[in-house]
């Protein structure tokens, strides 16, 4: 299994490869070269099977050679063996016909604990093999920090460096991120919001004398295991509702792309998805380009999501590629227009994209309003995120399709908003009980690449 990037100008890559480079070379993600297909038959056979077990079946075509048969098996089982639910990512009914997805029983309570915690296992198998040392960094709304720092803390050959928007996660959040206190852990306050965080790390890969010099890696979306990682939720929650016999749809908060692009590679594996849909809060691009066909960033406005909080989705990208027929010249025109100011997807290209995608927003009043309808009507305490799915879900449901909601956080990492919602203080689990009382470590630090390349040189030689 080989991977390319999504603008055709990057060396062809080994699945192990791409994950240890994150970004292409040529500023574009890997992808894989074809997408492995599953029959009725296979997927059928996930009826029943332990979550792990179902993670292999879906994930071994992809990874090629990059781990044996029993290596593979035993990254899997570390990875999930820390989740506080025995089905990993059960379904709970909300209404006839809709059904919500709990991807928040992983350590950092959020749906990046699926992939973060994967791909920490793999980090650590493949560095461990190589004798290398890697400097991961990445970008944050809020829970990819914290699934990333819980998932590489304490490890030999890995240091990490989480950028947030100071002052735009919430306390939960933040808190994850800042009090960890091994020594190859570093949380840094980013002044700006999130896209700004997103444009420094990308930055940071396209200076190559940097990035050599620290051996970057990648763990953000931008990464592939982590869409692959994602893949799996799609299947095991689809079969434990009759497919392939039986259709299903998704709807997926999303802000960068990657969790609902990874329903659409479930989809091209052979998963019968009828519809996947895009729900997105106040900050709609992805709502407004799928409707409109434009493109073109207009600032961030605070939400009561801000894991969402975002108007330049990385992994968009992505969608493009496969949008433009592959054209990886295409890709890299619109994103150099993205550059100047935003982009208009051509018409073809916005055909396909409608092909696959249907979008749908909820802003803050509806988020709310969510968040209380779901409790009364369900007894189901929704995050602000999965909230804005839940209400976009009630107006894009069709008759005789079961929905599947995705709930990508716990209410106790948002309980301000949640409380403010509901009047209910959802309480953190146990093993979390006493965040608001450890002690935090943070540096603040301006939205300046040299600035932040400096620091981080400084941290990680120490």
């Amino acid at each position: 299994m080989k991977y390319i990037s999504t603008r055709g100008q990057a060396p062809v890559l080994s699945f192990e490869e791409a994950m240890l480079t994150g970004l292409a070379r040529d500023g574009g993600l890997y992808l894989p070269e074809s997408i492995p297909q599953m029959s009725d038959a296979e997927i059928r056979a996930l009826e029943g099977v332990s979550y792990e077990e179902a993670a292999f079946r879906v994930m071994r075509p992809f990874i090629g050679d990059a781990f044996s048969d029993d290596e593979f098996r035993g990254i899997i089982a570390r990875a999930y063996a820390g989740f506080g639910h025995a089905a990993r990512a059960p379904l709970k009914q909300l209404d006839s016909g809709h059904f919500l997805l709990e991807l928040f029983h992983g350590p950092t309570l959020a749906f990046k604990d699926f992939a973060m915690q994967l791909i920490g296992q793999m980090f650590e198998v493949s560095l461990g093999r190589s004798g290398k040392r890697v400097c991961i960094v990445g970008a944050t709304s809020g829970d990819t920090g914290s699934a990333a720092i819980e998932a590489f803390r304490g490890l030999d050959a890995v240091d990490v460096i989480i950028l947030y928007p100071h002052g735009r996660v919430s306390e939960v959040q933040r808190r994850q991120m800042t009090t960890p206190n091994e020594a190859n852990v570093h949380a840094l306050a980013i002044d700006g919001h999130f896209d700004d965080a997103q444009a420094r790390v990308k930055d940071m890969f396209n200076d190559f004398e940097f990035r050599d010099g620290v051996r970057l890696a990648g763990v953000n979306s931008i990464n592939w295991a982590r869409v692959l990682a994602q893949v799996v939720y799609y299947f095991t929650s689809a079969v434990s509702l009759g497919a392939p016999d039986r259709k299903v749809s998704f709807t997926v908060p999303t802000g960068n792309f990657g969790d609902v692009f990874a329903g659409y590679i479930a989809r091209r594996m052979g998963l019968p998805i009828d519809r996947l849909v895009v729900a997105t809060n106040q900050n709609d691009i992805l709502h407004r380009c799928l409707s409109t066909g434009a493109y073109r960033p207009d600032g961030v406005a605070p939400s009561i999501s801000p894991s969402m909080d975002i108007q330049v989705s990385s992994n968009f990208e992505r969608a493009l590629f496969y949008a433009y027929g592959q054209d990886g010249a295409a890709v890299a025109q619109v994103m150099d227009e993205l550059k100047a100011g935003g982009f208009s997807v051509s018409q073809g290209a916005l055909e396909a994209l409608r092909e696959s995608f249907d979008s749908g927003r909820c802003d803050e009043d509806e988020t709310r309003a969510a968040i209380r309808r779901t409790l009364d009507a369900s007894g189901e305490l929704l995050c602000p995120h999965s909230a804005v799915a839940v209400h976009v879900a009630n107006q894009q449901r069709r008759a005789g399709v079961p929905m599947i909601t995705l709930a990508t956080a716990h209410p106790a990492k948002f309980p301000a908003a949640v409380e403010a919602a509901s009047g209910l203080r959802a309480p953190l689990p146990a093993r979390m009980a006493d965040l608001y009382e450890r002690s935090e470590r943070v540096t603040r630090v301006g939205n300046d690449l040299n600035d932040i390349e400096t620091l981080i040189k400084e941290r990680i030689n120490h």
